[in-house]
């Protein structure tokens, strides 16, 4: 049964490759899709040998789920929570009288637990399953709230209009927290969590690290550096040095925040941190606020390699010629989801009625398999 809704030709449901004039064969993107309140847009764009982002977006009649899940160490993390973590959050509402931080901290801590299961029957075969992990950006409306739910560093930042008399029409609003060492208040709260270790977060190769391994404190995956029994295993010690660990040194607990929706709030930006990387989030609000909407996603996306080029003091269209892996030195993959807030405009007849997308970026930009993600998320959806 198909249950997308398609109000633009299929180049527009499915996704399309290349960015316009200038085009960018590792560029997918989405222009614009409906959800219950507004518009929604998605762009990737990939720069490892394995895409390591994925992004999706469910829209029914009622609610909208949107996630950004930035994998490393492998894509098995982010594609894994790409195929479970809605449905478990959907599942856990029903089960539990409706959406609540609660149902979706349980669905966090689900989805952790059964790529666990997945790690250790993976493990025999393929001990370096347990160094792959996943920053998992979540945001749900439902219609005139927001909740947002993160691990790691993916970015959910607010377009809000501004308070009369300002600098500027749009003022940007941060609703996540980056759980990144980087981060001093985060650094002090892992030191704090582990007194008895002098070397918990290491300064190594320009930034600050988890012993001296990796940025992130929260996560979905990163086994090793949660179960020390998998760290210890001789197989992974084929594959990695052995780190001593005494107690877990990284969380799947994630932050989330409960926001009431106002008449000021215009759009939502969910990215991966490649976009961060290369815009503040000031500049990323004022793009969206001063450019037409289909597209607004891919615009990001190329606002960001223009700055990547930028500081490597390249042209643009030199970086779109790269090829994936090599184009890793220049930027990270990165996936942008705009979505539009128009519950003030739209005629209350129109609210909620009628409206069903689903979308997900392809696991590779080369594979296109977006179409078989959308439909193996409805049947998942629908079940749960």
């Amino acid at each position: 049964m198909m249950l997308r809704s398609c109000y633009r030709p299929l180049e527009r449901c499915l996704g399309r490759l290349g960015g316009g004039s200038s085009g960018d064969g590792l560029l997918w993107h989405t222009e614009l899709k409906p959800h219950a309140s507004g518009d929604y847009s998605i762009a990737v764009v990939q720069a490892n040998s394995n895409l390591e982002d994925q992004g999706q977006v469910y829209a029914s009649p009622s609610v909208t789920y949107v996630g950004v899940y930035d994998g490393h160490g492998g894509p098995e993390a982010s594609r894994f929570v790409n195929k479970n973590l809605f449905p478990y959050i959907r599942k856990f509402a029903r089960e539990q009288g409706g959406l609540s931080s609660e149902t979706i901290k349980k669905a966090f801590d689900a989805t952790e637990e059964e790529f666990l299961h997945f790690v250790r029957t993976s493990f025999p075969a393929q001990p370096q399953i347990a160094s792959v992990g996943s920053c998992c950006l979540v945001g749900v409306i439902l219609s005139d709230l927001l909740y947002v739910a993160n691990l790691g560093d993916s970015r959910a930042v607010l377009g809000r209009r501004a308070i009369e008399g300002g600098n500027k029409p749009v003022a940007a609003e941060r609703l996540s927290t980056d759980h990144n060492v980087a981060v001093e208040e985060v650094r002090k709260e892992v030191e704090a969590l582990h007194p008895d270790d002098s070397h918990i977060v290491v300064y190594t190769r320009g930034v600050w690290r988890i012993k001296g391994i990796i940025q992130v404190s929260r996560s979905i995956g990163d086994m090793y550096l949660k179960k020390p029994e998998l760290n210890r295993d001789p197989l992974f010690q084929q594959f990695a040095s052995p780190i001593p660990l005494k107690r877990p040194v990284m969380t799947a607990e994630p932050s989330i925040i409960k926001r009431k929706l106002k008449r000021e709030d215009l759009f939502l930006i969910f990215a991966s941190d490649g976009l961060w990387e290369q815009l503040s989030d000031e500049a990323a609000v004022e793009i969206v606020f001063k450019s037409p909407r289909a597209g607004i996603a891919k615009r990001l996306v190329r606002a960001a390699l223009h700055e990547a080029a930028k500081k490597r003091e390249m042209r643009y269209d030199d970086i779109t010629k790269i090829e994936k892996g090599i184009r890793r030195h220049f930027h990270d993959d990165i996936t942008v989801i705009v979505v539009y807030l128009d519950h003030y405009k739209l005629p209350l007849s129109t609210l909620n009625h009628g409206v069903m997308s689903c979308t997900s970026a392809p696991a590779d930009i080369f594979s296109l398999t977006a179409d078989e993600a959308e439909g193996d998320l409805l049947h998942a959806m629908s079940k749960a």
